[in-house]
């Protein structure tokens, strides 16, 4: 199964099985990275449905996702079908590029920095939150044998298992925050750990001027 087949399958349900998944903290854990980007025009990677769009403010907002299915629920006013890995926007475009719950999923994450960093303008400011594995090897093994057996059942709930093993299983994809994302076109500002254990990682990162 796919990336975008995952997220196609699940779409009408995402929003709702995360929410419950987090204890209600996924818009919680958006805003702390939401906050702290600047305003004007914002590229959302992996909008989705638009979870995050009602802490967006004024913002001019640019949903972007590779599953039509996803954005047709998704209000915002710009939706966009394409990858991170490939960005159809000019370069210095956004003055923030925000993208939530997605970096796991991706193909390439040193692709997609690239391509924030060529649409960002010059002092513009990547936000990114994602789940992970906690700092720590007994965190870590105690949240992965909690997932292993939390998710699949979560997914049995909507008739979505092997969706949600496969989400378990993007967990271990990546390594921390500060060493994935130490070797962009973007300076590193900023990272912090949020939720039970720390499982979920935000970081900020800034085009230079």
């Amino acid at each position: 199964m796919s990336n975008g087949e995952v997220f196609t399958d699940i779409a009408a349900r995402y929003d709702r099985l995360n929410s419950i998944l987090s204890l209600g903290q996924d818009q919680k854990w958006r805003n702390t990275v939401v906050s702290r980007l600047p305003s004007g025009a914002l590229l959302d990677v992996g909008a989705g449905t638009g979870a995050a769009n009602e802490i967006f403010g004024d913002r001019e907002v640019v949903a972007l996702d590779p599953s039509l299915e996803m954005l047709a629920l998704n209000d915002a006013r710009h939706r966009v079908v394409s990858v991170g890995e490939r960005l159809p926007f000019d370069d210095d475009t956004f003055d923030a590029v925000f993208s939530a719950y997605v970096f796991r999923n991706l193909t390439s994450v040193d692709a997609t920095m690239a391509e924030i960093a060529r649409v960002l303008r010059p002092g513009g400011v990547a936000g990114i939150v994602d789940l992970g594995r906690p700092v720590g090897r007994i965190a870590s093994k105690v949240h992965r044998f909690g997932s292993s057996v939390v998710l699949p059942i979560a997914g049995m709930a909507v008739g979505a298992k092997e969706e949600y093993v496969y989400l378990n299983g993007t967990l271990d994809k990546h390594p921390p925050p500060e060493q994935l994302l130490s070797n962009t076109p973007l300076s590193l500002i900023e990272t912090w750990r949020l939720g039970p254990l720390g499982f979920v990682w935000a970081a900020l990162l800034q085009k230079p001027v």
